[in-house]
């Protein structure tokens, strides 16, 4: 059994070996990718490597990627580049897309987690010319997959727009953006095993896209600054070797993983809550709930038996918060604020597995020990 189990992918995967060795080579380079000096032109082929392999993985053009310093970045550009006065999105988008939005109309979801399609439809029968529709294809938290292709369909029927955050997704399952039919997508290297604080934005042909960010040239005038050259770099390379396992067949294994770890947590607690498992989910993610054993506490205790996971949702503080997804899919408070999150990935191994489920149980045990005693006094 290994000395600690990380299984907390969702919110950054360990950095693969390829990103780490292209980021590295990447940072002996000297020259602004700007520049039309040897240098800088060695620099510039760093980043239009990346941009081909990045553009691969979600099938779409290279030159319709923008690099930005990561899917919040990527989020708030497509949010507010479009120019749509009107914006709409499902109850269960990422704060960085929630809070870019606070005025949009909010599409319920399902106990399922899935969005509701119909009330989608009724919000754009008016307006939807001047709307952008922003719709995640999988959640951070549940892994729930959303419909995103009739999200389009419904929203193009209507003349809207749809970006969608596909962050939770590439690398982890095939995303095709031009059968998905979205207009603006959202992507993250850090997600996949490449390198934090760089991401894109994929823009469909014909968009125009005003940029968040002014002052310079790049990116085809879609995002200035310079380029984050080294993480670019990372970026392409984790994006190649995330397209390569999946070829291999690395998400069947990951999903057996996933599949034994929840059946496994089933046998010890009956009445633990595995939300989202009625519904297409992300093959590496788990969200489980035992209503009565916060979040906060199972995060701690499993980090002491060297287990990390996630919590449904954390601010920047570190603090554990009850969970907007869970509760937008109908979960009491108290089932909310007692999910956590298990997250797998292209180093999990069997061990990982083993070494939560040891840890999980041992937890549970105490704490059902704890309310049996706790009941027993009551009665006397």
């Amino acid at each position: 059994m290994t000395a600690a189990a990380y299984l907390d992918y969702n919110a950054s995967a360990p950095i693969r070996p390829e990103a780490r060795a292209a980021l590295c080579r990447a940072l002996e380079l000297t020259g602004n990718a700007s520049s039309v000096h040897g240098f800088g032109r060695a620099a510039r082929r760093e980043i239009e490597d990346a941009r081909e392999a990045v553009a691969a993985l979600v099938g779409a053009r290279p030159a319709r990627v923008v690099f930005t310093a990561g899917g919040t970045e990527a989020n708030n550009t497509a949010l507010a580049g479009t120019g749509r006065s009107r914006l709409v999105v499902s109850a269960g988008e990422h704060q960085s897309v929630l809070s870019a939005a606070p005025g949009a109309a909010r599409v319920p979801l399902g106990a399922d987690g899935v969005i509701d399609l119909d009330r989608l439809s009724s919000l754009l029968a008016e307006d939807g010319p001047s709307a952008l529709v922003s719709v995640m294809l999988a959640n951070n938290e549940t892994g729930v997959i959303q419909p995103v292709s009739e999200v389009a369909a419904r929203a193009r029927a209507r003349g809207a727009l749809v970006h969608c955050d596909a962050v939770q997704a590439i690398g982890k399952v095939p995303v095709e953006m031009p059968a998905l039919g979205v207009d603006l997508m959202s992507v993250s290297a850090h997600k996949l095993g490449g390198p934090q604080g760089v991401g894109a934005l994929v823009v469909a042909e014909g968009i125009e896209l005003a940029p968040l960010l002014r002052g310079g040239g790049q990116e085809r005038r879609r995002r200035a600054g310079t380029e984050n050259v080294a993480g670019i770099a990372g970026f392409g390379a984790a994006a190649t070797a995330a397209a390569r396992d999946m070829a291999s067949g690395g998400p069947s294994a990951i999903a057996a993983l996933r599949d034994e770890l929840e059946r496994r947590v089933r046998a010890i607690a009956p009445e633990a809550i595995i939300f989202g498992v009625g519904a297409p989910r992300l093959p590496n993610t788990s969200c489980i709930a035992l209503p009565g054993l916060t979040a906060e506490i199972q995060v701690m205790a499993l980090d002491l038996a060297g287990v990390a996971v996630g919590a449904g949702a954390a601010c920047s503080s570190g603090k554990v918060a009850p969970s907007h997804v869970l509760r937008a899919m109908g979960a009491s408070a108290a089932e909310a604020a007692s999910a956590i999150r298990v997250s797998l990935g292209w180093a999990s191994r069997p061990e990982d597995v083993e070494r939560f489920i040891a840890a999980w149980s041992g937890l549970y045990k105490t704490w059902a020990g704890g309310r049996a005693g706790a009941r027993t006094s009551s009665a006397a």
